[in-house]
């Protein structure tokens, strides 16, 4: 049973990712009859830690407290995707893990987590902005960079900030029930659940990759989303055959033409869906689905949501 929660803290930690762990795992809520856990914020690194906005956080609570633990938290920190961790830290996460705690990273927390070898193989996710380092600076983990949070029990990793929230909340829910997870959910005045595929949101363009060979392809590809294109108009724009193109273009940006593009195209209508007033058919046509209706298809399976949907969480219900 999830009864004994820590949240343990690093030098530069982000209050609202700290904020949240303490609003679902620290607050006594018994008088709407939900439980109380045994919450205590502990730090790794000495009573008093800076948090990145100036000011400190003191606490009586050091690594000891960990042993206790059903859950530890990992909140985000400035510079954790850099820094090296205390080794006692990284210790006392292993043998959480190997005596059945759950640990949870919210954002860059999870590098504290694969710096310790708990996500070795196993699915991971952090906040988009962090992805790519994570996965080269841990390259035995399977990051996954678009969704909110994956759940590889008994280790939880999510994205940034309120993807820490649903990672809590989904905890809640698979330990204790949905009831449980809603009515806390209902306090914290957020939705009771969002489901952890639900893409992140994604600026637009990608990152950039090395790209020797088909680099202006690339370029000439992306202005013009609008336009059907082949593979082999494709390689005959590089001055390649189709079977050496396809084969280039896989090595150097990881994906086929065909994903490549549509997930180019994805992103385009994302934009055109936050920054503009155009309709969903414009919007369809200009980023190269042609139809609204091929759109929402594609967006669906693309982010899990709908345009309109995604409209609204953007813009408000005024511009949908």
């Amino acid at each position: 049973m999830l009864k004994n929660v820590a949240a343990v803290l690093l030098d530069g930690v982000h209050p609202f990712e700290l904020g949240v762990v303490c609003e679902v795992f620290g607050i006594d809520r018994s008088d709407d009859g939900l439980p109380v856990y045994d919450f205590a914020v502990v730090s790794a690194e000495g009573p008093s830690l800076g948090t990145h906005c100036g000011f400190t956080v003191s606490t009586p609570y050091g690594l000891e407290r960990l042993e206790e633990a059903d859950l530890i938290a990992v909140p985000a920190g400035a510079s954790y995707a850099e820094r090296a961790y205390p080794p006692e830290l990284l210790a006392a996460l292993r043998r959480a893990v190997a005596r059945g705690a759950r640990v949870l990273s919210v954002c860059s927390g999870v590098f504290v987590l694969a710096a310790a070898g708990l996500l070795d193989g196993r699915r991971c996710t952090v906040h988009w902005h962090h992805a790519e380092q994570l996965a080269r600076r841990y390259p035995r983990l399977r990051v996954e960079p678009d969704v909110l949070y994956v759940d590889e029990d008994p280790v939880i990793t999510s994205a940034g900030t309120a993807a820490g929230i649903d990672a809590c909340l989904h905890l809640v829910r698979k330990e204790q029930g949905p009831e449980v997870a809603n009515k806390i959910a209902r306090r914290m005045v957020v939705p009771p659940h969002r489901d952890g595929g639900q893409a992140q949101f994604i600026e637009r363009p990608l990152p950039e990759a090395p790209c020797d060979t088909v680099g202006e392809v690339l370029a000439w590809m992306e202005a013009h989303l609008d336009q059907e294109v082949t593979v082999e108009q494709l390689a005959a724009r590089a001055h390649m055959a189709p079977r050496t193109f396809a084969r280039r273009f896989q090595q150097e940006t990881g994906t086929t033409p065909y994903r490549w593009i549509l997930r180019q195209r994805v992103l385009l209508a994302q934009e055109l869906l936050e920054r503009t007033d155009e309709t969903t058919d414009v919007v369809a046509r200009r980023a190269g689905f042609g139809t609204a209706a091929a759109l929402r298809h594609q967006f669906v399976r693309a982010l899990g949501t709908t345009p309109h949907a995604y409209r609204r969480a953007f813009r408000g219900p005024q511009a949908a």
